[in-house]
């Protein structure tokens, strides 16, 4: 797929991102990984907020169209999740009002946990070639595609990971409406898709009563997760 070495291209003119060889590396691997063209996908969170959904003080339903054009491995990742249903019954762990709210950690909903949903040439963080190198799937990360042409807009999905590069795995976090835009983040983290249908919910979440370590105090659950093309 050309457009996708396209993408990785931009990432790697960017100074202080991945060598020639990386380059070659993951251009190799992706080519190998994916089997479909799609240019966009939609997945839809259906959420509650509350202590369980029969008692949920409220109940959202959020659909983001995720762009593979612009950032193949990152779309398929949230998509490969969404598929094999690991976000659902998963907690926005790390909500701030006019900033975004985080979820995706299906492993300890707490922020600490989660990686790829299928082997994208990252092995804890650093380029690998092989995957026999790197067998427990627990330490699979996606490429960071942060240079695509996206930034952190109003109603976009973008991934989150550490300060290190290449350190994406299951969690992403949602722009609500009433932000300008974090330029900050551009070219750090990767956006991926647009918030089509539910934005002004994504809004009313990050206004939500928080605690320690910005968790939210009644928690904001995603319990039900579906993709379509």
């Amino acid at each position: 797929m050309r457009i996708q070495v396209l993408m990785i291209v931009l990432i790697v003119m960017m100074p202080g991102c991945i060598t020639e060889e990386e380059l070659n590396s993951i251009i190799d691997i992706l080519d190998d990984t994916y089997s479909s063209d799609l240019e966009s996908s939609n997945v839809t969170f259906n959420i509650y907020h509350g202590e369980s959904l029969a008692n949920a003080t409220a109940n959202y339903s959020i659909t983001i169209m995720l762009n593979h054009t612009a950032a193949p491995a990152h779309s398929d990742n949230l998509r490969g999740h969404v598929l094999a249903g690991n976000y659902n019954m998963t907690h926005f762990h790390r909500i701030i009002d006019d900033f975004m709210i985080q979820g995706g950690d299906f492993e300890n909903h707490d922020g600490s946990g989660g990686y790829a949903s299928a082997w994208f040439g990252v092995c804890d963080g650093d380029i690998s070639v092989n995957q026999s190198d790197c067998p427990n799937q627990e330490s699979w990360n996606v490429p960071d595609e942060a240079y695509n042409g996206l930034t952190h807009l109003p109603c976009t999905i973008s991934m989150a990971k550490t300060s290190a590069p290449h350190t994406g795995g299951s969690q992403f976090f949602l722009m609500p409406d009433d932000i300008y835009r974090h330029s900050w983040l551009d070219g750090v983290h990767t956006v991926f898709g647009v918030i089509t249908d539910g934005c002004e919910h994504v809004t009313e979440i990050s206004e939500v009563a928080t605690g320690q370590y910005d968790f939210p105090i009644m928690p904001v659950i995603i319990y039900n997760a579906t993709a379509m093309d």
